[in-house]
């Protein structure tokens, strides 16, 4: 599992990496990459504070948004914070928007109705939703 670290105001997933018996940080939410190590925690929030000074007077220097906005929109429609929640969420676990959403709509389902067998099913026409309305 991927665990998530608050440097600055700005979050970054921080994996060990046993190859060099590190510690590495990435910045997520970043409009470019951000990333640093180091062997402990103290050590991560040393280093994510530089890595992240570094790439906010790059983009400074150059004009260039450093954080990336989150639209809200992918095929269901969410609010940009939710987006950018679940983004955050779905890189912690090292999974997909889709993945993420498809597991997080299936528990939901399982706990609304857990005996009954989940089916695709095709949205209602208009003119089939106004029908039921009217009676």
């Amino acid at each position: 599992m991927n665990n998530i670290m608050n440097i600055d105001g700005h979050k970054a997933v921080i994996v060990f990496d046993p190859e060099i018996s590190m510690f590495r940080g990435e910045f997520i939410g970043l409009n470019g990459g951000a990333d640093f190590y180091a062997a402990d925690v103290k050590g991560l929030q040393r280093e994510g504070a530089i890595s992240l000074r570094v790439f906010l007077e790059a983009c400074a220097a150059n004009g260039i948004e450093p954080t990336k906005h989150f639209s809200g929109k992918f095929q269901a429609r969410i609010s940009p914070e939710l987006h950018e929640r679940a983004a955050h969420a779905a890189a912690a676990r090292g999974v997909s928007m889709n993945r993420l959403l498809e597991e997080a709509l299936a528990q939901e389902v399982a706990q609304a109705q857990p005996r009954k067998p989940l089916k695709p099913s095709k949205p209602e026409s208009p003119a089939r939703t106004r029908r039921a309305l009217r009676s």
